[in-house]
């Protein structure tokens, strides 16, 4: 009385599949580049040049400072007197 009632044929698939107009775009790895000791000495030098740019460029904009503030305080002294 309260068992369910089954269908007798399973029900039937669906009249439209799905399939994408656009496969999906295979992914391709970044080329592998050939890394020998002329490569790494090259990109070590490169490295060592630009570190010593920076610090040349740091250390003139210190002194380009200093050199303002001496100069302001030997002005203002001066129209002081």
């Amino acid at each position: 009385m309260f068992l369910p009632k089954y269908p007798d044929s399973p029900t039937p698939p669906p009249a439209h599949t799905h399939a994408p107009t656009d496969p999906a775009p295979v992914r391709r790895g970044l080329p592998s580049l050939p890394v020998d000791q002329k490569m790494v000495a090259t990109v070590l030098v490169a490295g060592v040049v630009l570190t010593a740019l920076l610090a040349a460029v740091a250390v003139t904009a210190i002194s380009v400072a200093v050199a303002a503030v001496v100069v302001r305080s030997l002005l203002r002294d001066q129209y002081r007197r």
